[in-house]
């Protein structure tokens, strides 16, 4: 099974779970020490035989999560430090880009790190970056703008076809709603521009991974062809998508064989025991439902009684185990849940999300350690790592 790493890129958190999320302001010494504390984790998942580390982006999170704007950039410098880890975005808030810009970094990036980048895109969830970057997205705190999804929505998909223009094609243009390449009468060496050409193209084709949450995002990500990542659902839930996934893509005449093209992300925090699992597990756990759950990220959990939650559920520790949507337990509670989704999905590529606030920087190593060195052996998986591309770097 391939296994992959996640991580938000949350600076030392001390105090994971015991304060509003909103009542702390970080400084640049702590960022800086996020920073070094992911250079050491690449390090680390490069030695257990983790196939790629993917990292959040994000935009003035003072609060002190998700606090890298660039993934691109910095997942270069990773694989400086590294030998055989892929470095990937989870995701570009592509919106917040420009399609050229960004066609154009990772292009340099795929080319430097001899293909070594993976490249994972998302429509994002914060106004507070959103706005501040020139665009809009739905939240909960604008009650999920229909007109503002819906916009986000188009500059996403636009911005998607714009990039693959560019990336495949000698010359390109392209006219839409949102965008014009090359826009009209620029005048050039006495004729006018007509077409654009990206300088430089990444050396091979570029696979695009993506969220998927919604019932647009469910029918979208395969038919144009992209590989789906799925988070923090409920299991009749990611059961109905995932098998959509496979349905379209048969659909659409580029059939998959039962769970490719396709990750589940686990959260995750174990230990010998179950209790030792909770002293910095839950914490961890409480600070991240209590900073994610005004976005809507668990609203896939259910009542007792098999009913929705509400759109701003914030979970329990034990509701997220007892539903094998996260793990926080023992070594043997991570192999039952794992079988379980593995029985389930014939689960192939699973990215763990390790970085709970709060646990330090030897504790992300022992838990890279324990999942790759007991769960998995318990589980009987091998750890399989893809070849990486025939490709030279850049050194």
């Amino acid at each position: 099974m391939r296994v992959d790493a996640n991580f938000f890129c949350t600076v030392p958190m001390d105090d994971a779970g015991k304060v509003a999320p909103t009542a702390r302001r970080y400084g640049n010494d702590s960022v800086i020490e996020c920073y070094k504390n992911l250079v050491a984790w690449a390090k680390v998942a490069d030695e257990v035989g983790i196939d790629t580390m993917w990292l959040t982006e994000h935009h003035f999170q003072y609060e002190g999560y998700e606090v890298l704007p660039n993934l691109i950039q910095f997942g270069q410098h990773l694989t400086s430090v590294t030998k055989n880890l892929r470095l990937g975005q989870m995701f570009n808030v592509v919106p917040q880009w420009h399609p050229l810009r960004l066609a154009e970094d990772f292009a340099i990036a795929d080319i430097v790190t001899g293909g070594r980048m993976e490249f994972g895109v998302g429509r994002g969830t914060v106004p507070r970056e959103a706005w501040s970057l020139g665009t809009v997205v739905a939240s909960g705190d604008n009650a999920m703008s229909a007109e503002h999804d819906r916009i986000n929505r188009e500059v996403f998909e636009e911005s998607l076809e714009i990039i693959k223009l560019a990336w495949y094609n000698e010359r390109f243009s392209y006219r839409g709603k949102h965008f014009v390449f090359p826009p009209d009468e620029i005048p050039d060496r006495g004729s006018y521009v007509d077409d654009l050409t990206l300088i430089p193209k990444p050396l091979r084709t570029i696979d695009v991974y993506q969220p998927v949450t919604s019932p647009e995002t469910i029918e979208y990500v395969p038919r144009v062809g992209h590989k789906a990542v799925y988070w923090l659902q409920n299991a009749e839930s990611q059961k109905q998508k995932w098998d959509r996934y496979a349905q379209i893509r048969e659909e659409v005449g580029s059939p998959v064989a039962p769970g490719e093209d396709r990750t589940l992300v686990m959260n995750i925090h174990v230990a010998k025991t179950r209790e030792k699992a909770m002293v910095k597990g839950k914490p961890g756990h409480d600070e991240f439902a209590n900073f994610l759950s005004p976005y809507g990220r668990f609203s896939s959990y259910r009542n007792p009684d098999g009913s929705k939650v509400a759109f701003n559920h914030c979970p329990t520790v034990e509701e997220s185990n007892d539903q094998k949507i996260q793990i926080v337990g023992s070594i043997d509670d991570a192999v039952d849940t794992l079988g379980f989704w593995r029985d389930l999905l014939d689960l192939k590529n699973i990215c763990f999300f390790f970085d709970y606030p709060g646990v330090t920087r030897d504790e992300m190593i022992e838990q890279m350690h324990l999942v790759t060195e007991e769960v998995f052996p318990k589980l009987g998986e091998k750890i399989e790592r893809r070849p990486l591309p025939n490709l030279t770097p850049l050194v």
